[in-house]
């Protein structure tokens, strides 16, 4: 079994752009903008942001993918690794307390609640974005590339493939992560996703 790790990032700068579009909202006014700032001053003192992965090679086993932690034959990912010799798997989170914020804010107000859960979708993803910015200079320190990643869910992976991402890293061990029945993370501004090296 591949050696898990661990680390907590910095808070990633907030994109505002892709929190609107989280939002589903065009151009910010000023009534959206202060409380957007409202909610970033509720929310980014309390937020954590961390990420558990593992190494694992890729080989190709009849018409799919042995991963080292399960198989596919998904024809999407296999397009996504293509050439790719090694996969780095991760499991993501901002913490419970965003999701928390979201639920009082369902109490009192739909406005407030719908920009903070487009803001814990924005740092998920930003944080997402740091880790794999942090993979690609490392790959790229060895001469070699990677590709965007890729989560269960996407194209033809079945959303069931988290099962043995789960097994595979055990984020609720390291970073607070659980996958509950229907395949839902808790926090749910969690991401779970793989990121091929090529080369």
């Amino acid at each position: 079994m591949s050696a898990v790790y661990g680390k907590s990032f910095p808070p990633p700068p907030v994109d505002r752009r892709e929190l609107l579009r989280y939002a589903g909202a065009g151009a910010e006014t000023e009534a959206l903008g202060g409380l957007i700032d409202s909610c970033l001053e509720e929310a980014l003192g309390r937020l954590t942001y961390q990420v558990c992965w593992a190494r694992f090679p890729v080989a190709r086993k009849g018409a799919g993918l042995d991963l080292g932690f399960a198989a596919t034959d998904s024809a999407d990912l296999q397009r996504n690794l293509a050439g790719c010799g090694e996969i780095v798997l991760f499991a993501a989170t901002v913490g419970m307390e965003m999701d928390r914020m979201i639920a009082r804010a369902n109490r009192i107000s739909p406005a407030r609640a719908l920009i903070l859960q487009a803001l814990g979708s924005e740092r998920a993803e930003s944080l997402c974005d740091a880790f794999e910015r942090e993979i690609r200079a490392e790959a790229a320190a060895c001469g070699k590339t990677t590709r965007p990643r890729y989560s269960p869910g996407y194209g033809d992976l079945p959303l069931d493939f988290q099962r043995a991402v789960f097994r595979a890293l055990e984020p609720e061990k390291r970073i607070g992560v659980v996958l509950n029945g229907s395949l839902l993370m808790s926090p749910s501004k969690s991401v779970t996703a793989m990121i091929g090296i090529e080369g």
